[in-house]
């Protein structure tokens, strides 16, 4: 684990960076300098855009990371890339095609219920081209084990160059509507430049040689278009349906809502970029052992850093909403529903990635298309009866069912399960900590009763982990930083 702990905690380092703009971004810029309106939009475009995006990409950066290790020869590795670079706009040209000639149609269907949309459709093809080709050039440093760069562009990139831009509205530099343009600039340019980074760490060699195995390759590719669908739509096509049956406006109160929460697999997406060539390696060379063993710590690091964040998150939440306008501070159910179900997503360790890269994506791939289905219609049945609360449920059950049956095939196909007695103590310690911090509130500001809070239940919490050493990695980190601060 020491390349994953050193490059994942790099990487955290980086995705909590992000995520604190992100945040002040999320709950302070967007809410103060534009309106709810056109902060709706913005959110409405980029989750339309991430549910595109799989699509687009044709697959190619999941194939990416699991082929790229069996080509041995320089020039089958060579032809191999060479495809990959390609194959994207297999799906790219046709989706531009159709929209061209369906484009009326299409801004109609997603403008019922809010016109604004209508004029903004284009931005989310190219936003989703911008986004399917970053992931492309992020799969193809991933390869050479370097993630940390392509993590940095993943997070803070555009999250520092959304904050420049509403600092621009606020001094009136731009107006809104340039403002929208400016952000789907900044996907661009962010795919400009991780193209330049992955090509200075290995320089593509254009080959056209066959490639052995060809049948496999685009069959993985075009079937896994589905698996990073269902992952997308389960993230996003939340905000896309409330944005067809509710005002748009509060799409952008469920946003803020949901970025909360997202909080919490900061960790598990910092990981998660040094675990799928690893685990794609483990799996080619057939390593059953290193494996089950990476299965099993992945789970445990992630799911006690993972409670830890969302411990924070939960007690803090009543007071986090007293530093915003009111109209967005509706999302507290929301908040808790999402959380438990990104806390359950700390909890499966490096399981899709074990999934995505085995032989058995087939049948991963037909439980993801029934529980899209699932997703769909569950929104659809509760955005109408509870708003945004109804599609948080939503989002939970799908979830959990999504899950469940991912840890259950991994345990009959692999025999190898990602938690043990260890798990339910850290559920345990989860659980007690909430139930003892979340009523217990000062009578300060806000902002000192949130510090004071997090303090004391760090300290708690650290203790308690340390003291029943259910992690090695975990105690290891604890006990090298508590001797630093001796």
């Amino acid at each position: 684990m020491g390349i994953v702990t050193s490059q994942s905690f790099k990487n955290t380092v980086s995705t909590y960076l992000g995520f604190g703009i992100g945040a002040l971004n999320t709950l302070f810029l967007y809410t103060y300098f534009i309106s709810d309106v056109y902060y709706g939009l913005v959110a409405f475009i980029l989750s339309t855009a991430n549910i595109v995006m799989p699509l687009m990409a044709f697959g190619a950066h999941n194939t990416i990371i699991k082929f790229y290790s069996t080509f041995k020869t320089k020039n089958s590795l060579n032809s191999f890339l060479t495809l990959m670079l390609f194959l994207p706009l297999a799906m790219i040209i046709p989706i531009g095609f159709i929209g061209c000639f369906t484009y009326e149609a299409i801004g109609e269907l997603l403008s019922q219920k809010n016109e604004i949309v209508k004029g903004y459709v284009w931005y989310i093809f190219v936003s989703a081209l911008a986004m399917a080709y970053f992931e492309v050039f992020f799969a193809w440093s991933k390869t050479q084990l370097q993630t940390v760069f392509g993590n940095f562009m993943k997070e803070v990139f555009h999250r520092v160059g959304v904050m420049l831009l509403l600092f621009a509205v606020y001094f009136e530099w731009l107006d809104v509507e340039q403002f929208v343009v400016g952000v789907v600039w900044v996907y661009i340019i962010r795919m400009i430049i991780m193209k330049l980074y992955a090509f200075t760490i290995k320089f593509p060699v254009l080959k056209f040689y066959r490639i052995e195995g060809l049948g496999a390759i685009l069959k993985y590719a075009s079937l896994i278009i589905i698996a990073g669908s269902v992952a997308t739509i389960i993230l996003d096509i939340d905000s896309f349906m409330l944005g067809m049956y509710i005002p748009i406006q509060e799409v952008a109160y469920y946003g803020v809502a949901i970025y909360i929460a997202t909080v919490i697999v900061v960790p598990s997406r910092s990981m998660q970029q040094i675990l799928q060539p690893l685990t794609a390696q483990y799996l080619n060379d057939k390593n059953k052992v290193a494996l089950n063993d990476l299965y099993v710590r992945s789970s445990q690091t992630l799911f006690i850093i993972g409670g830890f964040i969302f411990l924070i998150i939960i007690i803090n939440i009543n007071t986090l909403y007293l530093l915003i306008p009111k109209e967005f501070s509706g999302g507290l159910l929301v908040v808790f529903l999402v959380g438990i179900a990104k806390l359950y997503d700390c909890l499966m360790g490096c399981n899709n990635v074990v999934l995505f890269n085995s032989d058995y994506y087939r049948m991963v791939l037909l439980f993801g298309v029934i529980l899209t289905v699932l997703t769909i219609f569950l929104n659809i049945l509760f955005i109408p009866m509870f708003g945004i609360n109804g599609s948080a449920f939503a989002t939970f059950l799908a979830v959990c069912v999504y899950n469940t049956i991912k840890i259950y095939f991994v345990k009959v196909k692999f025999n190898m399960m990602p938690f043990n007695k260890d798990t339910a103590k850290v559920l345990g310690l989860i659980v007690l900590s909430v139930l003892l911090f979340y009523f217990w509130e000062f009578p300060f500001h806000p902002i000192i009763n949130i510090a004071l809070k997090s303090i004391l239940a760090t300290i708690l919490y650290v203790l308690i982990i340390l003291r029943m050493n259910v992690s090695e990695d975990i105690s290891v980190v604890i006990k090298k930083y508590l001797r630093f601060l001796n």
